[in-house]
């Protein structure tokens, strides 16, 4: 039985920014491939590579090294055969305020060579889709940020591309209209066998993800299915706040022979039964020690793990 080819691989991709005379480089050798029919998530703060890796991907921007193939397609030699294969979402929405849902579906569908009675139907279809044919023919101007997210997905599967590229395209919804927006994608998936290929800083989002990417300055720092990223932490999660961390760290290890990491000024460190370590943590030091949580790890509890960092330090 034939293995079907990959529908996105990256290829020791590496791009170096330069202006005048100071250079900076934004992505180091990374290397990854999607499945077809996967959704998988790059995850990681502002500044640690996501938006470049997707402008390479959108064919917006020719990568310093390396290359990626989109079905086979190199987005560095063939990048107007790549775009064919993909539809693309951009974090700042790309529809005109002014015109009718509808319009923007139709101007887009001619962008890729559509007319006539195909281009009406799989107009209809989309926003049929993505539950905004009532609002077909209302101004975008007019809509929620929710309606308007869904009309911009709509917009990018109106030629029915193999893959779908977003970039972080949840950015502005509240928590029930990023539910709402994830649960059609997995609808999509599921009736088309589309394949999703994600930005995100959000960790919700990447957790509902067949797999996930976690970058870090550049680099990937991890891929692989969230349950099995988060199962290299180890044990329980405890994060313990106290009054002088510095101070409080050594006397933890010599205690309890771990190893805690000061982040954001509190102590977290990994046990197996974390549970039963809270008490003994209280008990041991009452006067130093102001909360104990614990819980099973995230995939922000990996990314301490990885970079030493809190994923909210990342974002600053």
């Amino acid at each position: 039985m034939n293995t079907p080819a990959p529908a996105v691989v990256a290829n020791d991709l590496s791009h170096r920014f330069t202006i005048g005379s100071s250079s900076r480089q934004a992505l180091i050798g990374v290397s990854f491939s999607v499945n077809p029919g996967e959704m998988v998530a790059l995850l990681g703060p502002n500044g640690s590579g996501k938006t470049t890796l997707f402008r390479i991907l959108a064919t917006l921007l020719s990568p310093s090294s390396g290359d990626a193939l989109v079905f086979g397609r190199s987005v560095a030699r063939e990048p107007a055969a790549a775009r064919c294969m993909m539809g693309v979402g951009f974090q700042q929405p790309s529809l005109d305020m002014q015109l009718t849902v509808m319009e923007n579906l139709r101007h887009h569908g001619r962008l890729h060579g559509l007319r006539g009675g195909d281009l009406a139907s799989r107009c209809r279809d989309a926003t049929a889709t993505l539950g905004v044919a009532d609002r077909a023919h209302d101004r975008v101007a007019s809509l929620s940020g929710g309606l308007r997210r869904r009309a911009e997905l709509a917009k990018c599967l109106v030629h029915r591309p193999a893959l779908l590229l977003l970039d972080e395209p949840s950015t502005g919804l509240d928590p029930n209209a990023r539910r709402e927006f994830m649960s059609h994608l997995a609808d999509l998936r599921r009736r088309d066998g589309l394949t999703v290929l994600m930005t995100t800083h959000l960790m919700d989002e990447a957790e509902r993800c067949d797999r996930v990417g976690i970058l870090h300055e550049g680099r990937l720092a991890a891929f692989g299915e969230p349950a099995r990223l988060k199962s290299q932490v180890g044990g329980d999660v405890v994060v313990v706040g106290c009054r002088d961390p510095a101070r409080l760290r050594p006397q933890l290890g010599s205690r309890f022979g771990v190893d805690p990491t000061i982040v954001n000024g509190s102590l977290r460190l990994r046990r197996p039964g974390g549970h039963r370590l809270v008490e003994e943590l209280v008990e041991a030091f009452p006067s130093e020690i102001t909360s104990v949580t614990w819980g099973q790890p995230t995939l922000e509890d990996l990314f301490v793990q990885l970079t030493g960092r809190s994923f909210e330090a990342g974002n600053t």
